[in-house]
């Protein structure tokens, strides 16, 4: 149980114990290398939205198809794949970008 926060001993709960929740990566809590390394650097951002948008337009690609609407099922299915080919690139290449800075490849064991 937590001290209430007019305690003398304040602060010293067990989840003030790992210290500051701004280094990355947090070595207090995980053994992997890149633990969250996804959501933690905002470069990878960009391509989880893409990639979001991606799987967005794919369902009104079938909702336009399933109405009968041919040409905007195209143009849906098109931006789709765009936005998913796009999404996936960037999110490799800032992978490449990270372990490149590591001195390791993409396809090394350790981290990811």
């Amino acid at each position: 149980m937590l001290p209430a926060p007019n305690e003398s001993n304040a602060g010293s709960g067990a989840g003030e114990q790992h210290g500051s929740h701004e280094t990355f990566p947090d070595h207090a809590r995980t053994v992997r290398t890149h633990a969250g390394e996804s959501i933690e650097d905002a470069r990878n951002w960009p391509g989880i939205i893409l990639v979001g948008i991606g799987i967005v337009t794919i369902a009104l690609t079938l909702t336009a198809a399933g109405y009968g609407f041919a040409g905007w099922a195209v143009v849906a299915g098109v931006v789709s794949a765009v936005c998913v080919v796009a999404g996936v690139l960037v999110i490799v290449a800032e992978h490449r970008r990270i372990k490149a800075r590591e001195g390791r490849r993409l396809r090394d064991a350790a981290g990811h």
